[in-house]
């Protein structure tokens, strides 16, 4: 059993204090199915540190209370005793890596927890068994897409043997067959008996396995649903409380609008544009033909070359082939002069220490009032909506179309099926390095994509989304 016993906690140093959560009293039963959401900084991922020892023994800030896990106080104990007990897995996975190999990485655990060998490979059998990563196995963890790394992360945790596991976000990056591996090894994990605590936005994958969703709001537990009862909450409930959407089955998608478009009619040609890394083929797009003034969801399986696609297409990436506008060849400087890339872990792009110097940051004095995308024709971004509750997704769906107006192509990286439909895109499917479709989002083309999504339905057509006037 799991207890908080008024449980406070605040970030940082005296007289600069960050609210984290306060007073917190919660019981979880020993094999409870716990999912925590709500609004973006309403405490989910600091009570996830509360259960994992992270507070108050790494995060520093003001702690008071009392978090106990089979009567033991785990606030008062060591990290690596509590790591017998709570197994976790990070928003980030690539913070949670202590190697540059696949298969180390899944014994790592093990051995910092001193298993003889033969049981450490045991563990790691069982772990490919359950989350079938063998493709994964002996490679090298930076050659890995983002979902695949979070089946890393997940399946060494589960080598390991926690009775308890913490997950933070864990849908964040992985594809949609990736989540549906995901939910059928939670589900395992719960058959077996483990607790499980998920803090997490995308609610739709957990409806049947959840036995409560526990909503905190400005740092205290404001409510508590069944299953049953949030998939009763009308929209305009959800959407007040920030939550994502339950039952996909319930989604909607206005109308597609056009946008004003600065080079009506006009498109980008990409000829036999290739990419390889060492001996294998990442890209090989013979012909593409994109209609500027469109917002383009590239969608695809994890490793399916979608980030080596926007590289390659924004010139950052030295490939072969050609990317023309207007009958005109673009050289990879002028596709770089002329493209901004939003990139999925953004702190690797914030270079300053206030917003308004971020945004205006090497933009000329006189133009600093267009700074929103600063005068860029090729917008890109990889997975937008990552770790983003209702209100920041439809946030940035407004962005990227006010963007889309002035720019002459956005492309979106996304796993998020609420995103597409929120932001009416086309859709650029690729798998393998290549483009297996590129459709709009007509009634056959919501089709195709609902059942790219819904992996259990996929041959049955997929989702039924009701479709509405704009």
């Amino acid at each position: 059993m799991i207890e908080l016993r008024d449980v406070s906690f605040r970030y940082g140093q005296a007289g600069k204090e960050a609210r984290g959560v306060e007073a917190i009293n919660l019981v979880i039963e020993g094999g409870e199915f716990i999912v925590l959401c709500g609004k973006s900084g309403c405490g989910k991922t600091t009570l996830t540190r509360l259960l994992n020892g992270l507070i108050p023994h790494f995060f520093e800030g003001f702690f008071s209370g009392a978090v106990l896990i089979d009567g033991k106080e785990i606030n008062k104990q060591s990290l690596a005793k509590t790591a017998h007990t709570v197994g976790s897995v990070f928003q980030n996975p690539r913070s949670q890596f202590f190697n540059v190999d696949t298969t180390s990485e899944l014994a790592f655990g093990c051995e910092n927890q001193g298993m003889p060998v033969d049981e450490i490979r045991e563990r790691i059998d069982e772990a490919r068994a359950v989350f079938a990563p063998d493709k994964l196995l002996d490679r090298g963890i930076f050659e890995l897409s983002s979902g695949e790394k979070q089946r890393i992360a997940c399946a060494s945790v589960y080598a390991a043997g926690p009775d308890l596991f913490v997950l933070d976000e864990p849908s964040s990056n992985p594809d949609a067959p990736s989540v549906e591996i995901l939910r059928r090894t939670l589900g395992q994990l719960k058959s077996a008996g483990k607790t499980i605590v998920v803090s997490e936005h995308r609610l739709y994958y957990l409806a049947e396995l959840a036995d409560r969703f526990i909503y905190p709001e400005d740092g205290r537990v404001a409510s508590q649903y069944t299953p049953g009862e949030l998939r009763d909450l009308k929209p305009e409930a959800l959407e007040q409380r920030g939550l994502r959407c339950p039952d996909l089955r319930r989604l909607t998608r206005k109308a597609v609008s056009t946008f004003s478009r600065r080079r009506e009619g006009e498109t980008v040609e990409i000829k036999n544009l290739r990419y390889r890394y060492g001996r294998n083929t990442a890209l090989a797009i013979p012909s593409l033909s994109l209609r500027c003034g469109e917002i383009i969801a590239v969608i695809g399986h994890n490793g399916a070359g979608k980030s080596t696609f926007a590289l390659s297409f924004s010139g950052i990436r030295k490939h072969k082939g050609t990317v023309s506008l207007g009958g005109k060849a673009l050289g990879r400087r002028e596709r770089i002069a002329r493209s901004y890339m939003v990139m999925q872990d953004v702190n690797r792009q914030l270079f300053t220490e206030s917003v308004l110097d971020e945004l205006t940051l090497n933009i000329p004095e006189a133009r600093k009032a267009g700074a929103v995308s600063a005068g860029k024709e090729f917008l890109i971004y990889d997975e937008p909506t990552s770790g983003q509750d209702y209100r920041s997704m439809t946030a940035a769906c407004a962005l990227i179309r006010r963007a889309a107006e002035e720019a002459l192509l956005s492309l979106v990286i996304t796993h998020d099926l609420e995103f597409i439909l929120n932001c009416r895109a086309q859709v650029l499917h690729l798998e393998g390095g290549a483009v297996k479709e590129y459709y709009p989002l007509d009634e056959a083309g919501i089709e195709k994509l609902t059942a790219y999504f819904n992996t259990k339905k996929a041959k049955t057509g997929g989702y039924e989304i009701v479709q509405e006037s704009a």
